[in-house]
């Protein structure tokens, strides 16, 4: 595999949206703006990654923390890279990113109706949690 992964930064934002908008299961809102993107990547650097072939960004994984647990959002590989390993390499990254700061559990979303993906995080070794529920409450502008 000639692709490298390396940090995401905000200079990736154009291309990375772009990727996340084409990619089916991924939901993006108002915080995806550059903005808020900026803010997260600030708040959580070393975290996110992108992978790259041959100039071009082919994978993502924005990933964070809030001092006791990660989280990944919005892991996406385009369809011509895909089962190459790149979405499990990210994750690796992540999880190890996670592991140095002194995270030991990470979390994430998936759409209930989005086998592929559940498949995929099953196969990396995460757990289907049925017996939480997640709860939501706009507060301003997304």
């Amino acid at each position: 595999m000639g692709v490298e992964i390396r940090d995401l930064t905000i200079r990736d934002y154009d291309l990375v949206y772009a990727l996340w908008s084409k990619s089916e299961g991924i939901g993006l809102s108002d915080a995806d703006s550059k903005e808020g993107i900026k803010r997260f990547l600030a708040r959580n650097p070393g975290l996110s990654f992108v992978a790259v072939d041959k100039g071009e960004i082919v994978g993502a994984a924005l990933c964070g923390h809030d001092g006791r647990r990660g989280y990944i959002h919005h892991l996406a590989t385009i369809k011509s890279h895909r089962h190459q390993g790149i979405g499990r390499s990210l994750v690796g990254r992540c999880m190890y990113a996670l592991m140095r700061i002194g995270i030991g559990k990470c979390h994430l979303f998936v759409f209930g109706d989005n086998q592929d993906a559940i498949g995929f995080w099953e196969k990396v070794g995460y757990d289907k949690r049925v017996e939480l529920v997640m709860m939501s409450q706009q507060i301003a502008g997304e």
